[in-house]
């Protein structure tokens, strides 16, 4: 049964920086005096126990926590508390998409809420050129093109606003990323010259800052990426010779910085030429486990790891549609894998949202339909921010 969605125009989704050890006063009125921040903020609680309050309240309630007063206000708006939640392992999953080229949404299926993020300040040709997105720390990436080249802006919920990133140290697109906390990995994809290439590099959203890193042994754009055990790999893509689909991964160790080829490491794959027929490799990764979506079987796959082999488990949401694989969002949120797409049921401009929560049993997919959502029948870009 579908559950409601609480819509909401105002995303006061903001936080603030605190210091690493709720233990160490020392510290903690180091922050106080660069924060502006007095030394309790619940005078009955005392400052720790105020944060510590804060750090399990749930992140949709900061905006109205932060109009409470000045001092939650400086402690939310800096981020350094998701920086604390970080280490101490609280984090909630929320899903970021957009169904139209000036649109973005965000979803909350712990409470079931669709808020509206406000509108990118972006040109026509940015908002009208194909794009790409990624999920980092407190900020959503947008890759696209503006009439001087590629471009990116960066969402933060600390300051629900938009605003131009940096750029990376080789600017391309059709590439795989993932994320893990506070950094993303790029790699592959075209330059400018729509050369297909081997290069990556790392994203730090706490510093802002682009590393360059080695190599991949393989050249190909139009792959996936994920995290897995803390190690970052790429799956299939496209060859230098511009139609070869490749059918074997690549695994980067981030403390060895060196990369290892893993044969067939790719989901089976449907014809297309990966351009005008098929989208990249529909792969999510939940509770270290890799699953994948096959479009054309409604069909999900789990990758069984020793083995190096994949097999079925069950079935799609019987009725999200896509075209090849394009316009449907297969993502990890937390503990749970979410469809995202247009419903060939409901007919019209709607998205459905389905979710499954995995549990250790590893049966077969149980879908639950969370929310149907006014947004259209087409999912253009989908990010999953944890924090």
């Amino acid at each position: 049964m579908k559950k409601s969605v609480e819509k909401e125009s105002d995303m006061s989704m903001k936080s603030s920086e605190v210091p690493d050890d709720l233990e160490e006063r020392g510290k903690s009125k180091n922050m106080e005096n660069h924060a502006g921040v007095s030394s309790f903020l619940i005078r009955q609680l005392g400052r720790d126990m105020s944060i510590n309050c804060l750090l399990r309240l749930s992140r949709s309630n900061y905006g109205s926590v932060a109009a409470l007063n000045q001092n939650f206000r400086s402690l939310i708006k800096t981020g350094e508390l998701y920086q604390l939640r970080r280490k101490m392992g609280i984090v909630e999953h929320w899903v970021y998409f957009s169904c139209d080229v000036s649109t973005w949404e965000a979803f909350d299926p712990n409470r079931n809420r669709l808020m509206q993020l406000p509108r990118m300040t972006c040109n026509t040709c940015f908002m009208h050129s194909d794009k790409e997105s990624l999920a980092v720390g407190t900020e959503l990436l947008v890759f696209g093109r503006e009439i001087n080249g590629p471009a990116i802006y960066k969402y933060s919920i600390l300051t629900n606003s938009w605003l131009k990133g940096e750029k990376m140290n080789t600017s391309r697109c059709l590439f795989g990323s993932a994320s893990l906390g506070e950094i993303a990995i790029l790699a592959g994809g075209c330059d400018k010259d729509g050369k297909i290439m081997s290069s990556s590099e790392l994203y730090n959203s706490d510093t802002g800052t682009w590393e360059i890193l080695p190599d991949m042994n393989i050249a190909r754009k139009m792959c996936s990426a994920v995290f897995i055990d803390g190690k970052f790999y790429v799956l299939g893509g496209i060859g230098v010779d511009k139609t070869t689909q490749l059918t074997c991964g690549e695994e980067f160790d981030l403390k060895t910085r060196e990369w290892r080829i893993i044969p067939n490491m790719c989901p089976p794959r449907n014809e297309g030429d990966g351009v005008n027929g098929e989208a990249p490799p529909l792969i999510a990764v939940v509770k270290n486990v890799l699953y994948a979506a096959d479009y054309a079987q409604q069909e999900v796959r789990r990758y069984v790891k020793d083995k190096n082999s994949w097999v079925t488990i069950g079935s799609l949401p019987e009725r999200t549609t896509s075209l090849n694989g394009w316009g449907m969002a297969f993502r990890s949120c937390g503990d749970k894998l979410v469809v995202i797409g247009g419903s060939s049921f409901h007919g019209g401009m709607v998205t459905e949202v389905n979710a499954w929560i995995i549990d250790d049993d590893e049966g077969a997919p149980y879908w639950n339909l969370l929310a149907i959502i006014q947004s259209g029948s087409f999912v253009y870009n989908c990010a999953v921010m944890g924090c």
